[in-house]
């Protein structure tokens, strides 16, 4: 079986089928195993009946006990050899799916990872959570057919000879047996394809939708949109209910056929059995056989419609992993020299340049707009941005990567020990970790859990509140220390107080280094060099952020949002924190912690 850091090969995209078989092909020593255990299983099986008729001939007919006995005995042998090669195969075909469903998982999240940003833009979280949670299972189910159904074709080929020995027509049924099924079945398993693959799609919309539901439901509630909302999300599963009734009902009657036609096949080839046991054109003994036979093959036969159904489900699942393993990364067509140190970013489309060496905020009515400017300036997406006179899309990306760096608010957090969750793939000692937790003020998180930096915390931090998940998330992007900083938000989840405290940090842990905030905060804006304030999405003005409240009506009205309770709020904060003082770049006075509360 794949092994957790063994590569898992190059996949054969090309179609479904061709990926199932690439599977096959990826552990041709296994799949081999299952074959022939499969196989040799199913042969012991059907040389039960053959024993028994040479019990009943040669031992019970004619009243010979030791006979009987030696062909009892063979009978039992066989038994146990059978069930022994039952368990082998069923271990092997274990061995099999599973090596299906890790290496398929393997490409998956290799191919999610380097398609890394642009996979939101090109494929919804639905479709990915869907393929992870069904569609990688039911493919590897259907890698069985490569075991038992290797065996199934083997066992139900010498049966068929060995009723030819007996009679021809009792061979003719059998022979004509399994594709009178298939046409009988085959109408019904296309119309299970089709029904299935608008299942699926409409099962990853669906997963999606619940994911933005999650993510945004307290701002739903607080915008009164919650209700309506919720009543699109009863009818699409509503909807997909009804796909879900039209796919069991295919399903329902393909297994019941499965398990009908069988029945009905086997009462045929007894009754023409019986028939000929009555003419005596066979022993008794023969007609034992035949039942037997016809028992045996119940399982073949009803594995052939089962086949026949799982693999229409599989190249479904197939066809929707391939068609996310084809999706290009960006092309990354950076050939230009990165600048050789600190070099100033300017974005065209906004007219936002940040300065090197300094604490820059971007302030706007539409947090979208802000973002936007920092996607462009951290290349995430196209982008006519310049660093140090050289085009952001024409320097390497893993350059740009390893320089620029974009801490987003809502950035995953991966389950684990915090100490590793923050210091991700970077290599920290203990007192820059320290340095970190303290520039975030995230002392009280690390205090708060039962074994320090040790603690293990759940995937996306759901072990911690809003505001300790926001500042773990700026710890991990102080440590990686990156020469160009854009956070989006660093404070939007904090109270007044821990966020006078991570801004006043903030700016010390970068002095010297180039950092972006996007923020209305006027604590966090204080103490930034330049502000810069975005209008349409462009800036329309920028300068200390005392000065852009004096002289800009609109910028005043977003950050104080109370204009005539400002200079009140001024003398409280000289009152209560003398201490917490920090000069702005054109020697602003200070703002408040009142001015923060009513932000």
């Amino acid at each position: 079986m794949i092994d957790a850091y063994e590569d898992p090969g190059t996949p054969d995209t090309r179609g479904g089928w061709r990926y199932l078989w690439w599977l096959v092909l990826r552990q041709p020593g296994r799949t081999l195993a299952g074959a022939l255990l499969g196989s040799a299983w199913l042969v012991l099986m059907a040389a039960q009946p053959y024993l028994l008729s040479r019990a009943v001939d040669e031992g019970l007919v004619p009243g010979r006990l030791g006979v009987l006995a030696g062909w009892t005995g063979a009978m039992f042998v066989t038994g146990v050899v059978a069930a022994w090669l039952s368990i082998m195969r069923h271990r092997t075909m274990t061995r099999v799916r599973m090596d299906a469903n890790f290496r398929t998982v393997k490409l998956v999240v290799g191919h999610a990872s380097r398609l890394g940003a642009s996979l939101g833009r090109r494929a919804g979280a639905g479709e990915v959570v869907t393929i992870g949670v069904g569609d990688v299972q039911t493919l590897a189910q259907a890698l069985t057919v490569m075991g038992p159904g290797v065996g199934s074709v083997v066992v139900y080929t010498l049966v068929a000879v060995q009723l030819l020995t007996i009679s021809g027509s009792l061979a003719t049924v059998v022979l004509l047996g399994v594709p009178v099924i298939a046409l009988l079945t085959g109408p019904l398993t296309r119309r299970l394809q089709g029904a299935e693959t608008e299942y699926r799609e409409r099962q990853g919309v669906l997963a999606a939708r619940i994911g933005d539901l999650a993510g945004g439901l307290r701002v739903l509630n607080g915008l009164g949109g919650k209700g309506l909302f919720s009543d699109a999300f009863a009818r699409d599963s509503q909807r997909l209910r009804a796909q879900g009734y039209r796919v069991g009902a295919v399903t329902s009657w393909v297994q019941a056929l499965g398990v009908g036609l069988p029945t009905l096949f086997l009462a045929a080839v007894t009754w023409i059995a019986a028939r000929l046991a009555a003419e005596g054109s066979i022993t008794v003994g023969e007609l034992v056989s035949v039942y037997g036979y016809a028992a045996v093959l119940i399982g073949p036969v009803a594995f052939f419609v089962e086949m026949n159904y799982d693999l229409n489900r599989a190249v479904v699942a197939a066809r929707r992993v391939v068609r996310l393993l084809n999706l290009e990364p960006e092309p990354d067509e950076g050939t230009l020299p990165a600048p050789d140190g600190p070099a100033e970013l300017h974005d065209p489309a906004s007219g936002v340049r940040v300065a090197t060496g300094r604490l820059t905020a971007l302030v706007t009515a539409r947090p979208a707009e802000a973002a936007a400017v920092v996607d462009r300036l951290g290349r995430y997406g196209p982008t006519e941005a310049v660093w140090g006179g050289v085009r952001l899309d024409g320097v390497p990306l893993d350059d740009v990567r390893a320089r620029i760096l974009v801490a987003d608010n809502e950035a995953d957090l991966f389950a684990g020990p915090l100490r590793e969750v923050v210091a991700a793939a970077h290599t920290a000692d203990e007192a820059a970790v320290r340095r970190a937790v303290h520039a975030a003020a995230a002392e009280d998180v690390v205090r708060g859990l039962p074994d320090g930096l040790d603690s293990v915390v759940s995937g996306q931090g759901r072990s911690l509140s809003g505001g300790q998940r926001q500042r773990v998330r700026l710890v991990r992007a102080l440590l990686a220390d990156p020469e160009v900083l854009l956070a989006v938000e660093p404070t939007s989840a904090l109270d007044a107080h821990t966020e006078s405290a991570v801004a006043e940090r903030l700016r010390a842990a970068r002095e010297g280094r180039t950092t972006v905030v996007t923020t209305t905060s006027p604590l966090v804006l204080d103490r930034a060099d330049t502000v810069l304030f975005l209008v349409d999405g462009k800036v329309s003005a920028s300068g200390p952020h005392r000065r852009l409240l004096e002289r800009e009506p609109g910028y005043r009205a977003l950050v104080a949002r109370d204009t005539e309770d400002t200079e009140d709020a001024e003398d409280a904060e000289d009152a209560e924190d003398t201490d917490d003082t920090d000069e702005t770049a054109g020697g602003a006075d200070r703002v408040t912690d009142a001015e923060g509360a009513v932000r």
